[in-house]
């Protein structure tokens, strides 16, 4: 699975107008699962995002966890992360989960996510979404459970 995990002063999720999902201070995380993943690489995915330290502590390092902040997770389903952009200019999906397995194991990790984290958010899988965001630094980081194989 991946993440691309985003430190945000705040971020929201619409659809058809309609606001799904918000937090302020906190991590707006795009979650893709790709074919061969499993309910344990969501799992591992989530316990590293969960205990990624990010956030600054009193001496301005990045030492504190969105757990340590009590800070947001707002979590969208974000299939293009799995593109195979290595050849041409159009990107093949491929390595993405079908659909079905990808909203089975979103729906895993955001039920995880909430076990796990008081305050979490999302976005809805499939559907058309804007979303917006304060990326704060910008601090960006890319999780992902298994490496890329080379092809």
């Amino acid at each position: 699975m991946i993440a691309l995990l985003q430190r945000v002063t705040c971020a929201k999720v619409e659809v058809d107008g309609a606001l799904v999902g918000a937090i302020d201070k906190g991590l707006m995380v795009l979650v893709c699962a790709e074919r061969e993943d499993t309910e344990q690489d969501a799992q591992q995915l989530l316990g590293k995002l969960l205990s990624y330290r990010v956030f600054s502590d009193d001496a301005g390092k990045m030492n504190r966890s969105v757990k340590d902040v009590a800070g947001g997770l707002l979590l969208v389903p974000q299939f293009t992360l799995a593109a195979d952009t290595q050849s041409g200019t159009r990107p093949s999906f491929t390595p993405a989960a079908p659909p079905a397995l990808g909203k089975q194991l979103f729906d895993y990790f955001v039920a995880q996510a909430r076990l796990q984290h008081p305050q979490v958010e999302t976005g809805q899988f499939g559907a058309d979404m804007q979303v917006s965001l304060t990326n704060d630094g910008p601090v960006t980081f890319w999780l992902q459970t298994k490496a890329k194989k080379n092809q």
